[in-house]
């Protein structure tokens, strides 16, 4: 299985509508949802925020379109064509349009989002996927640059830190990260 390899954002215009498209890998539905809010959030005053994405959380697999407004099937199915087409999966595309006065017309319309996501999954790069799940550590102030050094070396992410009696992370591990933790002493690893 293909994924993205990082978040990014590509832009261009078209027939003078400016369409911005955001891409960002996942591993849950919860975390796609989140990042289609935030775009919303961010281009409240745009005219369009169409989305597509396709994930597989717990052997459950999820695809979902939505047009926002622009024609049935002209906005968000381009786009989960193109993800389809282009074998990727663990990914959302936000397509965001500012209508610049010309209307595109169906087949327009078709093609410019299609296109944004096709241009967002190629400057995002295709990688294979590699499994990740989410995990709280903690561990003693002592092992803070050991427990990073790791998690960033595998391309993981910590997600949030807590500091108290001891240091707590909420983190997204590959199997690689989770195994060498597991190794060290004094660090606690709790699977949510």
């Amino acid at each position: 299985m293909q994924t993205i390899g990082r978040e990014c954002v590509i832009e261009f215009e078209e027939k003078k509508s400016k369409f911005m498209g955001y891409i960002k890998p996942v591993s849950s539905k919860e975390e796609a949802e989140r990042f289609i809010q935030m775009v919303k959030e961010k281009h409240y005053d745009a005219t369009h925020n169409c989305s597509a994405y396709k994930l597989t959380e717990n052997g459950q697999e999820y695809f979902k379109v939505d047009d926002d407004g622009e024609p049935k099937g002209t906005a968000g199915k381009p786009m989960g064509d193109i993800i389809t087409y282009m074998e990727v999966e663990n990914l959302v595309v936000v397509a965001t349009r500012y209508f610049g006065g010309i209307k595109l017309g169906a087949g327009g319309l078709v093609r410019a989002y299609a296109k944004t996501a096709k241009l967002a999954i190629q400057e995002a790069g295709i990688i294979e996927y590699i499994p990740k799940k989410i995990y709280l550590l903690e561990f003693s102030y002592d092992k803070v640059s050991e427990v990073e050094q790791i998690i960033y070396k595998n391309g993981d992410e910590i997600q949030e830190k807590g500091y108290n009696d001891r240091v707590m992370y909420k983190v997204v591990l590959s199997e690689n990260s989770y195994n060498e933790l597991n190794e060290k002493k004094d660090i606690i690893i709790i699977d949510i």
